[in-house]
């Protein structure tokens, strides 16, 4: 099918859609998803909003902070010369949808300033509508949005297609790369072009991880040699450079706020902290932990962010989750009797037989939960009191997950 055919038949399935009746064909399920959580959030599809522009000292602040700034040498290679032959432009949003880079072509960055995609423009899914930015922070995968598949009419006469990049780390999202054009420059392999590139840039983040840990590492060594008892050099992350007098473990959980001084961990328990050029110097006391009640409350009200809060005796600290590990916390919330690997693993992917991937995350897990976490069966600890806040809409739980379980406590939500 050429391209001005399928853009006319795409507008009659958008019209038909919108407008309750039946459509000549199904929307491509990925986009249909998105139209639905757009006509549940009142985005309305014939007038485009902007929320405004973040002004330019604000889109330097956000630059200098996004580690996206440190691939941006990889997505230009990969992705401008093309772009710019193509009549594309290189867009890169952080993880709240916001541009912070713009490049290639003038021609059609002049007409994307016609649509408001332009420097600090918030471009959200639940503001802008189904989009090649928005979309793929959503669903946390790779999406093309062809002509009058975006839900907002302003924008039908555009092809984007987005890639997350994902810290390396973690999982977690640090932004959106896409690559937007008039519909009629849009080509099917422009998918798998720009999420190799997406690919090429988290590696390139992990590589630039390896590194700082090694440079911390030469620094921590000398400290560490004159060290006795258990004590760890960690980055500013909580990622582990050279331990001693311990088991060695990948990651520790790290108040957003730090100073010297003692403060209780939660893999650790009462540690002594001491800046280090990078990091951090860890060293665990033998003091025994505060006692009290402890309280868990895992917030998944936000449709992109989800963090666990522990509270007790020690004080509170939390933790922000990756989308796998928001989801298994999230099904030990629903089964406080507890869960089996196989059990987990249906839950997770409708097929008990992996449990090895289930028990490799619930062992990252249990490296800052610690003793808040049982095993066999897995569940959260007896003592602990265990809330889980839940966003208005049923249909904004989680919203990446394809895990059975959780789709079906979505729709169970929305009926009760």
């Amino acid at each position: 099918m050429d391209t001005a055919r399928a853009a006319r038949v795409l507008n009659d399935i958008r019209s038909a859609t919108l407008s309750g009746r039946p459509a000549p064909l199904a929307p491509r399920p990925v986009i249909e998803e998105s139209w639905s959580r757009m006509l549940r959030g009142g985005v309305d599809p014939d007038h485009d909003f902007r929320s405004g522009l973040l002004p330019p000292e604000e889109v330097q602040r956000r630059r200098e902070c996004s580690r996206l700034r440190h691939v941006l040498p990889v997505l230009r290679e990969g992705l401008l010369s093309v772009a710019d032959i193509a009549h594309h432009i290189m867009v890169v949003a952080d993880e709240d949808g916001r541009v912070l880079w713009r490049e290639g072509s003038s021609a059609v960055l002049r007409k994307a300033d016609g649509t408001g995609f332009e420097l600090g423009a918030d471009w959200r899914e639940n503001v802008v509508g189904t989009n090649g930015i928005g979309t793929p922070a959503v669903v946390r995968r790779p999406v093309q949005v062809f002509a009058s598949e975006h839900f907002v009419r302003s924008q039908t006469t555009w092809t984007c297609t987005g890639a997350p990049v994902k810290d390396p780390r973690d999982g977690r999202l640090i932004g959106v790369v896409d690559v937007s054009g008039p519909l009629e420059t849009m080509h099917p392999a422009t998918l798998a072009w720009v999420e190799s590139v997406a690919r090429l840039a988290e590696a390139r983040l992990r590589e630039l991880h390896h590194a700082s840990l090694e440079q911390l590492r030469a620094v921590a060594a000398p400290v560490l040699a004159r060290l006795t008892g258990r004590a760890l050099v960690v980055d500013r992350d909580g990622w582990t450079a050279a331990v001693t007098g311990m088991p060695y473990q990948h990651r520790i959980a790290l108040p957003k706020s730090l100073s010297p001084g003692r403060r209780w961990l939660p893999a650790l328990g009462l540690c002594t902290l001491e800046p280090l050029a990078g990091g951090w110097l860890v060293r665990a006391t033998e003091e025994p932990e505060p006692r009290g009640a402890t309280r868990i409350v895992l917030d998944l009200g936000h449709p992109r962010r989800w963090t666990v809060t522990v509270s007790g005796g020690a004080g509170s600290w939390s933790h922000e989750l990756s989308p796998r590990h928001a989801e298994l916390l999230y099904l030990l919330a629903l089964h406080r009797a507890g869960r089996s690997a196989a059990g987990l693993a249906e839950d997770m992917f409708g097929d008990p037989g992996r449990t090895v991937t289930v028990r490799a995350e619930m062992s990252r897990v249990r490296r800052y939960l610690g003793a808040f976490l049982e095993h066999r069966p897995y569940r959260f600890c007896e003592e602990a009191d265990v809330e889980v806040l839940l966003p208005g809409d049923p249909a904004d739980l989680l919203p990446h997950s394809t895990a059975p379980a959780v789709l079906g406590a979505r729709a169970t939500t929305e009926t009760g």
